[in-house]
């Protein structure tokens, strides 16, 4: 027992003793710096004697620092040191290097064959075809948005930057964000922090996302205004609108802006006042039912002088979504587009039991819409994009052969300026400058050189869509298909994506003759006067 103290205290007793000792001598050139290191060593071993909040500490004074340092550089040595290339933390090292390199127009080219095991469950690829194709232009990779109800369609690219708020983004990120926007000609999703003045700066083309917040267009008690949203909407640069129902990252979660982190710029784009916390109710006050859902659709398309409007959302109740294709069918209104978005999607900031454990992942949720639309003989009628983990042309190539017209990425976008996944979004303590409010860390993001990255990011991505598309035998992405991915099951046994995945006839839900009872189960259930569940005979 006291062989056990005399080694816990052993090296604070050092400290003090040599302290005192050599007080006298403190004159002598040579060790003064010594005594001055053993004091100071000294007084920490006492404040850690006397504080009460680590047992560590107090058991192990000066040397029980050691623990909580070490501990607060562990993410930093594990990236840096130990991470091996594939481990997704979330995203690993050779996701992260792919990005950077083609942010910065180096060559992304392999030596000496694939670091992938292509024998482990669930590996993927692309079947070729024996008569490649010619390579395709990617500026044609767009996609048409707008219904038959919309007078102003949209021609989106088909890689874009998904929702991110101005407010969980720096001011220089939006900034670089919509120029690489502007020289690429693809769209920035405003997220639901609404368009501030930095989104307007450069003219890039917005996406204006509509959350339950109504940033941007609420009154003073935060619910939706008609006029103040017409007003925002009626921009050239607002090419459609998009209501957020839920966030991959935190579905059903509302948030909380605290009053210390709102700037006099984030109270004014948003429309809220200072001093207060800015909240973002876990669900919309302008509707409350499916047929709801889609009147306000509706009269949002009429107050933006007729653009598209869809919504975005993390699939959860599959009953819900079905209730909102029964509205479409009994109301005959039509969203123009409806972006999916996975669990596995980012976000500055969410519990963690929301992140691991809560919402569909988006190849479940992006295959469950696209048959639910295809079964009710709407999938022509409206177009879908797909967002959540998405930075490579593979990743892009995936969503669309499984339904997805287009996809978007907010983080692969994030890496194109500078984020180095140090996952401090929501400490203002960003390292690069990309998620802070810090005016001195946002500095050392330079506007020109990181949307210049953007664009590279971009347009080599779609580039190497292009060559991999060609190698299949194909002219355009929306000839990929099912038949067209491979997926490994076991050490013996691959199966094309159309033989692993069930695919819904066109108006089978209508039909009554449905295969799969799950399908069959949640059509039944499902209603369009409300997002309850029908209760089903036993």
């Amino acid at each position: 027992m006291n062989l056990s103290l005399l080694s816990r205290y052993a090296f604070f007793a050092f400290c003090a003793l040599f302290t005192l000792v050599s007080l006298p001598f403190i004159s002598h050139e040579w060790i003064w710096p010594f005594t001055l290191t053993t004091a100071v060593l000294s007084l920490i071993g006492i404040a850690d004697l006397l504080q009460t909040r680590h047992a560590v500490r107090r058991n192990y004074p000066i040397l029980g620092n050691i623990r909580y340092l070490v501990e607060g550089i562990r993410p930093e040595i594990r990236q840096y040191l130990l991470e091996g290339d594939a481990e997704q933390l979330p995203f690993s090292r050779a996701q992260r290097s792919l990005v950077y390199a083609r942010a910065k127009n180096e060559g992304a080219d392999k030596a000496f064959g694939t670091l992938s095991d292509v024998y482990r469950n669930d590996f993927e690829f692309i079947s070729h075809s024996m008569r490649p194709a010619p390579l395709s232009d990617p500026a044609g990779f767009r996609v048409d948005i707008g219904g038959p109800q919309c007078s102003q369609p949209y021609s989106a690219s088909l890689f874009n930057i998904s929702a991110m708020s101005f407010g969980s983004l720096s001011a220089n990120a939006i900034r670089a964000l919509n120029q690489g926007a502007k020289l690429g000609n693809f769209y920035h999703d405003t997220g639901e922090g609404s368009i501030s003045p930095y989104h307007r700066e450069h003219g890039g083309d917005l996406v204006w996302e509509l959350g339950s917040g109504y940033f941007g267009c609420r009154t003073e008690e935060g619910l939706f205004d008609p006029e103040r949203f017409a007003a925002q909407a009626a921009s050239p640069q607002v090419k459609m609108i998009e209501i957020k129902l839920s966030q991959g990252a935190k579905p059903g979660h509302g948030g909380i802006l605290p009053k210390h982190k709102i700037t006099k710029e984030i109270a004014s784009t948003r429309g809220v006042p200072m001093g207060q916390d800015c909240i973002s109710p876990s669900c919309h006050s302008a509707f409350s039912t499916p047929i709801e859902l889609l009147q306000f659709i509706a009269r949002l398309r009429e107050l933006s002088g007729g653009k598209p409007v869809g919504f975005k959302l993390c699939l959860g109740h599959p009953w819900e979504f079905m209730g909102i294709v029964k509205a479409m069918l009994e109301t005959a209104i039509l969203p123009d587009f409806i972006v999916v978005d996975g669990k596995e999607g980012g976000t500055g900031a969410a519990p963690l039991e929301f992140t691991d454990h809560l919402g569909v992942p988006l190849r479940e949720g992006l295959l469950f819409v696209h048959n639910t639309l295809v079964g009710s003989n709407l999938r022509d009628k409206i177009k879908l994009g797909a967002s959540g983990k998405i930075v490579s042309a593979f990743d892009i190539a995936r969503v669309l052969a499984i339904g997805a017209d287009w996809a978007n990425s907010a983080r692969g976008f994030m890496f194109a300026i500078g984020c180095i996944q140090s996952q401090s979004c929501h400490t203002n303590k960003c390292p690069t400058g990309v998620a802070t409010q810090d005016p001195l860390r946002q500095r050392a993001l330079v506007v020109e050189d990181k949307a210049q990255r953007v664009y590279n990011f971009h347009r080599n991505t779609l580039k190497a869509l292009a060559e991999m598309l060609a190698a299949a035998g194909l002219e355009h992405p929306s000839q990929i298909d099912a038949k067209h991915l491979v997926q490994r099951l076991s050490a013996t046994e691959i199966k094309l994506f159309s033989q692993q995945h069930l695919f819904l006839a066109p108006g089978e839900l209508l039909s009554g003759q449905i295969k799969g009872e799950f399908y069959e189960r949640m059509w039944h259930m499902a209603r369009a006067d409300s997002f309850e569940p029908a209760e089903l005979a036993s």
